[in-house]
């Protein structure tokens, strides 16, 4: 296999293994607040929102410490073990209890500062400048396949179920807890790259390396001191309101609080509980799409990063009102029964639905240029600024997670919308100053 098509090959496998593991772990998120609200026992006082605050919050903190990790035993064994603890978060859900719930949200929090560390790190050092877009596209679409599938079997287990009783609850998360591990063992088929100018024989087989990308040997504290001064550049610096508020703010949005408001809604009749997995669908369906246009396709690398941005500000815009006029208020708060009341039109499940893969095509506009935009800037040293990256967007999650116990719906849009105006600007500043220094290189 040549050079380039083992890179390739690396990053097919990369988002193969993201797909496997979160068509498990993103289906937990989407309907776990619906679960626990079901759960008929006096013992267990867990609330999903709380779950994904502490392992967001946790994920925060562990940001400083993964790229020393991934340092350590390399990006391969990183994902890997951190798959497992992804997957023990999953099957938690089989038998619930109070303390295995939250232990495992602690748990799987620094496993995902781990992951996600070692994920943009494999894929920077599979990538070129020529790459990085098309690459980020691969990856992107097809780790957001795993929308597709996860709630398309939520909408087949849950079709014209009311109450999801103890059997349902099982049935779905031995299965979801199995398609995890399946993700885990992939990560194994991931082959190191060669060197750049050389060509390794054709059936050479190898991990990747243990060392970091640009091949310090500082020990594993280096990394952790490289996080700290990738934080100190002007660029991440500017990029740092994005990670905030295009990933963190609005990742907790569709990725819980959305689904939650969706089976909510009595008013979308008797079987409000499956919509939740056919929204799941739409915002997948939203994601794969922007990941094609936007990254496999690599249209935007003539324009430049910002229309894409644009794009999807307009586009979560427009779905933030269509939300506002067709879901109540108190939709994020109601008890399990659901809520009867009406926000400014009659409640409509094909705007809802509509509205899902709004959401799913902006947050794909969002993250596909980021990840370019990292992968480009800090390419030689990527571990420490996706570490970055993942800090500021787990803090910014954590805390969405957290208010959204006790903020109506309105407020939580208005929250995005302000936010999401700002972040867009970050990065308008940030691309425009790449640009610029990159044709004062070519130029000299």
């Amino acid at each position: 296999m040549s050079p380039e098509g083992k890179k390739l090959w690396n990053i097919i496998v990369l988002g193969f293994g993201f797909m496997f593991m979160f068509t498990a772990f993103q289906t937990c998120g989407n309907i776990e607040q619906t679960v626990i609200k079901s759960f008929n026992s006096t013992e267990f006082h867990g609330s999903g929102y709380t779950s994904m605050a502490i392992i967001y919050g946790v994920f925060s903190a562990s940001n400083l410490i993964a790229p020393s990790v991934v340092a350590v035993i390399g990006p391969q064994l990183s994902m890997f073990f951190s798959g497992l603890l992804y997957s023990c978060y999953i099957a938690v859900f089989i038998y619930l209890y109070t303390w295995s719930f939250y232990t495992a949200s602690v748990l799987v929090g620094v496993a995902a500062a781990v992951l996600w560390t070692a994920q943009g790190n494999v894929l920077a050092i599979n990538s070129s400048d020529s790459t990085i877009g098309r690459n980020s596209g691969i990856f992107w679409s097809l780790m957001q396949f795993s929308l597709f599938f996860g709630n398309l079997y939520i909408y087949c287990s849950w079709h014209g179920h009311v109450h999801i009783t103890d059997l349902d609850r099982q049935t779905v998360f031995i299965s979801l807890t199995v398609i995890s591990l399946v993700g885990c063992f992939l990560f194994f088929l991931i082959r190191k790259p060669d060197p750049e100018g050389s060509s390794a024989p054709e059936g050479a087989e190898s991990l990747l390396p243990s060392d970091s990308s640009d091949g310090t040997t500082e020990g594993p504290a280096g990394p952790c001191a490289q996080a700290v001064e990738a934080f100190s550049k002007t660029n991440l610096r500017s990029l740092s309101w994005v990670f905030c508020v295009l990933t963190g703010l609005e990742l907790t949005f569709y990725s819980g609080v959305y689904g939650t408001c969706i089976g909510a809604m009595t008013r979308f009749g008797t079987d409000a509980k499956s919509l939740i997995g056919i929204s799941g669908i739409c915002i997948g369906i939203g994601e794969i799409l922007g990941g094609g246009v936007f990254g496999l396709l690599n249209k935007s690398s003539r324009f430049g990063r910002n229309p894409v941005v644009l794009l999807g500000l307009i586009t979560h815009y427009v779905a933030f009102y269509l939300i506002f006029l067709n879901i109540a208020s108190d939709a994020p708060l109601a008890p399990e029964g659901g809520t009867d009341l009406e926000a400014f039109i009659t409640p409509s499940v094909w705007v809802a639905l509509f509205c899902s893969f709004l959401l799913g095509l902006g947050d794909s506009c969002f993250n596909t240029q980021l990840l370019s935009i990292i992968g480009l800037l800090f390419r030689d040293n990527s571990a420490p600024a996706f570490a970055v990256f993942k800090f500021i967007q787990s803090i910014m999650a954590a805390v969405a997670f957290f208010y959204s116990n006790y903020l109506l719906l309105h407020w939580q849009l208005l929250i995005l919308v302000v936010m999401g105006f700002l972040g867009s600007v970050s990065f308008f500043v940030t691309e425009w100053v790449a640009q610029s220094s990159r044709r004062d290189y070519d130029r000299y």
